[in-house]
């Protein structure tokens, strides 16, 4: 079953983050009862970094999360809008940046429980440096209309329930990682040298640049075995680049491999396979 998350609904979560939807008290008595849902866990991306390129590269980003609801609560009915959105700030009211999915997806495991997915997308270009990090958190909310017109619906005539915080999300910038192990091929017990390139995407300039002095791992796997093991760590220079040696003692694969930042991609390069005689 398909729950609408409609522009209004958005619009009225952007401006007021409905929970400012509450009635002055002139107008409490005459308000509508109060929206029986209540929202439960909730995950963003499967609980992984969402992780972000630059230029017009978008990144789509899922939400799961449950809720309950009384009996009497028609959530699948015409009167009723979820809103779903990540956001950076202390709250949706006050937001540096907010994304809005579409459309939710919802089944009823019972006939008071509802299981919803979504999909938000994050545009490159509407990222900045500033956004890199963990302080993204998860909005959910609803509203009831009431059969009155979103577009002309009071406070007074309306329902709400919203979740700030309802879970959160570490964005980072997308990181580029090459391998080149020359000679190939060479010779048993010989020297092998290692190079590549750690790149990291600038949301301010919308371009890759080397990301200078970090650790980087060299790693091989034997042919016939499934696993890498650490060689060596790597530091990058000032330009990100790469450059080590080893002995080359069997037949298999070389890789780097960078284990991230609060703000960067984890990235493993792409193995370069060496044959020993």
């Amino acid at each position: 079953m398909r729950i609408r998350a409609t522009a209004s609904v958005v619009a009225l979560a952007g401006s007021l983050a409905l929970g400012a939807l509450a009635a002055p008290a002139a107008q409490a008595a005459t308000k509508p009862p109060a929206l029986d849902l209540s929202f439960g866990k909730a995950t963003v991306n499967g609980g992984k970094p969402v992780v972000v390129s630059t230029g017009t590269a978008k990144t789509t980003v899922k939400v799961t999360f449950t809720a309950r609801h009384g009996k009497k609560a028609d959530v699948f009915g015409k009167d009723i809008d979820l809103a779903v959105g990540l956001y950076r700030g202390t709250d949706v009211d006050h937001a540096a940046r907010t994304f809005w999915s579409g459309g939710i997806t919802c089944d009823e495991p019972s006939t008071t429980s509802l299981s919803c997915s979504t999909k938000i997308t994050v545009p490159a270009a509407k990222l900045s440096a500033a956004d890199a990090g963990t302080s993204w958190k998860l909005f959910l909310g609803a509203v009831d209309w009431n059969g009155h017109d979103p577009a002309k619906a009071t406070d007074a005539q309306i329902s709400t329930v919203e979740r700030q915080k309802a879970a959160t999300a570490s964005f980072r910038r997308a990181t580029k990682l090459t391998a080149d192990a020359t000679p190939e091929p060479v010779k048993k017990n010989r020297t092998l040298t290692v190079k590549g390139t750690l790149s990291l995407a600038n949301w301010d300039t919308d371009t890759y640049a080397g990301f200078a002095k970090q650790p980087v791992a060299l790693q091989f796997k034997k042919k016939g075995t499934s696993t890498y093991k650490t060689l060596k760590t790597v530091r990058t220079d000032s330009k990100g680049r790469l450059s080590t040696t080893t002995k080359a003692t069997a037949d298999g694969s070389y890789r780097y491999s960078f284990a991230g930042t609060s703000t960067s991609a984890a990235l493993s390069s792409a193995a370069d396979y060496v044959d020993v005689k």
